[in-house]
């Protein structure tokens, strides 16, 4: 991993692991927006959502933030999927142009909005974690 995590951060995982019983990669903490996005190893996104929300609903109560949880892959592409579910990702090229790692996803006509989400946000999310785990510098939806 290229990146630290600070005491919040771990507080953070240990809490939402202890509750969830998923086991979490990462977290990044946006105290502004009270919200936190948590990545869980890849298979445990069942574990750290529950049925039908129940467990992540637990740990928005306990946490007192709004939580959004992606699960990881090795695989940048599915990475960068899995940041803009649920929109329909059609592929994702990753290229290197000048030096830099990009990211070129295909996403449905109707689903576009979706995968930008409120203010942005969700291509955000994508880009930050793609960064993060996979050098990748930035995610343009195409």
């Amino acid at each position: 991993m290229g990146f630290k995590l600070g005491a919040d951060e771990m507080r953070y995982i240990a809490l939402f692991e202890s509750l969830t019983g998923a086991t979490v990669r990462d977290c990044l903490v946006f105290e502004k927006e009270g919200k936190l996005i948590l990545v869980v190893n890849q298979g445990d996104i069942g574990l750290a959502i529950g049925k039908g929300g129940s467990r992540v609903q637990k740990a928005k109560r306990v946490l007192g933030k709004s939580i959004e949880v992606v699960e990881y892959s090795d695989d940048p592409a599915e990475l960068i999927k899995n940041a803009l579910a649920p929109a329909k990702i059609s592929g994702v090229s990753i290229v290197e142009r000048e030096g830099k790692k990009l990211a070129f996803v295909e996403v449905e006509a109707k689903d576009k909005g979706l995968a930008v989400g409120r203010g942005g946000r969700n291509i955000q999310r994508a880009k930050m974690l793609a960064l993060r785990h996979h050098g990748i510098q930035d995610v343009f939806l195409t």
